[in-house]
């Protein structure tokens, strides 16, 4: 008898340690749950201001049809042409923060007197308002 009695000791000391191992289990994922992580703050994406109105201006003028001839994003220029009307578009970074776009037309402006404001309402719809 004294065999069984040592198995059933040996038993009881192993649950014992798994036991113990499992409350230091739980309590180690317990601690880890406490843990929480943020998410960043919408401000630090990579798409400034600048980037979606030069992508609204540029798809502005080829959406009321200005053929662009060159489009300097480094400088904020887009220039083309429209029916003989030469056409400069300039995207400008302010001190603010903020934008400014300016749609200037040279040339035969009676040959599409609505241009600029066609321009003006594409790039509107194009940064959503």
């Amino acid at each position: 008898m004294k065999r069984n009695e040592s198995r059933h000791g040996r038993l009881r000391r192993l649950s014992g340690g798994l036991w113990a191992g499992v409350v230091l289990a739980c309590a180690a994922s317990g601690m880890l749950a406490g843990c929480v992580v943020y998410e960043p703050y919408p401000g630090y994406y990579a798409t400034s201001n600048f980037d979606r109105a030069w992508s609204a201006a540029l798809g502005g003028a080829q959406d009321v049809g200005v053929q662009v001839a060159s489009a300097e994003r480094e400088n904020g220029l887009i220039r083309g042409t429209k029916d003989d009307i030469r056409v400069l578009i300039s995207v400008v970074r302010q001190a603010d923060g903020s934008v400014r776009v300016q749609f200037d037309a040279k040339g035969p402006t009676q040959n599409d007197p609505g241009l600029a404001d066609r321009f003006s309402q594409a790039y509107d719809r194009r940064m959503g308002r």
